[in-house]
């Protein structure tokens, strides 16, 4: 059998490459053996791309797996299996190829001493900072079953927010896509037929007609370039997005939309109450819990705020008086919250409940979003069937008049 495996060696960078062995533990053996550590490991099937045409698209593992893991990690821990055997567990029981070769190779890992967050960190494609953390923080207070629930609750209630908006992005863009595609395949199947029959008969087209078959005429004329200049556009457009300049203007323009941008402060600022209270719950210190948490935020604006946050904590300034000075993005009830854990000394208990209401909140908005945009959607798909229909049936009456 052949495996791809990342090495890891002190003093000298990872290295890639092909091994071949009877099992992946074989491997873990002959590397071992060498000097090294296997930090990443994958079954090859047939045969392999060379390394600079390999593209990274994701690890294999979804989320819903790493909390799943997350949570059958604290359960066996809780019943007082080891963590290499737990871990061993996991990996006979997963159908996954990429959770297997991971689980292996954490579990490789802890048995040669290595501790479970180190472990973790060698995976960062995989297991987030805020995971590593949590771990790291369980560890060192000896609770880390506990510490795994937390984070693997978190996760969950993350990912459940994120897929209720996804969710409610899904009607509107099938519809405005069908819509897109319809309108350009009239243009090019439709509206030259009913271009030819207006020319053999002679029919004077009112301007919207001509408009309409000009632009059909256009479109099947240069399909190819209009094709290519599409793909083009789509290109740019997704670079844009993902750029740091475009990313900040379209939030900015985004923050300014009635319900888009309420619903917008409401899932960060849920996100980052969310994430600093698990980490400030599992023992991890302010410091650190704020610096992970900017990270999972990753929206700039926002994280800025909360890497501001960090810096005012160091200077000895509460913690809640950078989120106060920035009520535009976060809201007000989360500097009051962070007030009131900071004179009770239950911040995480404050963040906590902070989370849960604008986690609440934004679920409810994303329904309104969907009643809001039905009935825009509606009106859209009227104005190009009504142009459609009137750019073509009008000529068709004055044909009607002739005769």
């Amino acid at each position: 059998m052949k495996f791809r495996i990342t090495i890891r060696k002190e003093g000298v960078p990872d290295q890639e490459r092909v091994v071949e062995a009877a099992s992946r533990f074989a491997v873990y053996d002959q590397i071992e053996k060498e000097g090294g550590v296997v930090i990443n490991l994958r079954e090859e099937e047939g045969f392999t791309l060379p390394a600079w045409l390999l593209i990274n698209i994701g690890t294999g593992v979804g989320r819903s797996e790493i909390i799943r893991t997350a949570k059958n990690l604290s359960v066996m821990l809780s019943a007082g299996l080891s963590l290499s055997r737990a871990l061993s567990v996991i990996e006979r029981q997963t159908s996954n190829a990429h959770l297997k070769a991971v689980t292996a190779g954490l579990s490789e890992s802890v048995k040669r001493g290595s501790s479970f967050h180190e472990a973790l960190a060698s995976y960062p494609k995989v297991f987030s900072a805020e995971f590593v953390a949590m771990a790291k923080a369980g560890e060192e207070s000896g609770s880390l079953a506990a510490s795994l629930t937390v984070v693997a609750l978190q996760m969950e209630h993350s990912e459940e927010l994120a897929r209720k908006i996804r969710g409610a992005m899904v009607y509107p863009v099938i519809v405005i896509t069908t819509v897109i595609v319809v309108g350009i395949l009239m243009l090019i199947y439709v509206v030259p037929t009913l271009t030819n029959t207006f020319n053999e008969l002679g029919v004077q087209v009112p301007l919207l007609t001509r408009v309409i078959v000009a632009l059909s005429s256009f479109l099947v004329a240069n399909v190819l370039l209009v094709s290519s200049a599409f793909f083009l556009l789509l290109v740019g457009a997704v670079a844009f997005f993902r750029s740091r300049f475009g990313s900040r203007i379209t939030l900015a323009v985004a923050l300014h939309l009635p319900v888009i941008g309420e619903l917008i402060r409401e899932t960060y600022t849920a996100r980052a109450s969310r994430t600093l209270s698990s980490l400030l719950s599992a023992g991890v210190p302010v410091l650190e819990a704020l610096s992970i948490t900017r990270e999972v935020v990753h929206a700039e604006a926002f994280a800025k705020v909360v890497g501001e946050a960090g810096e005012r904590v160091k200077k000895g300034e509460l913690l809640s008086s950078s989120f106060a000075e920035h009520a535009q993005l976060y809201p007000i009830l989360m500097s009051e919250m962070l007030a009131v854990g900071e004179e009770t000394g239950k911040v995480a208990d404050m963040l906590r409940q902070v989370a849960e209401f604008y986690e609440e909140d934004a679920t409810a908005k994303t329904k309104n979003i969907s009643s809001i945009v039905e009935p825009v959607l509606m009106l859209l798909i009227g104005a190009v069937v009504g142009v459609f229909a009137i750019s073509m049936i009008a000529p068709i009456y004055s044909l009607s008049g002739a005769f």
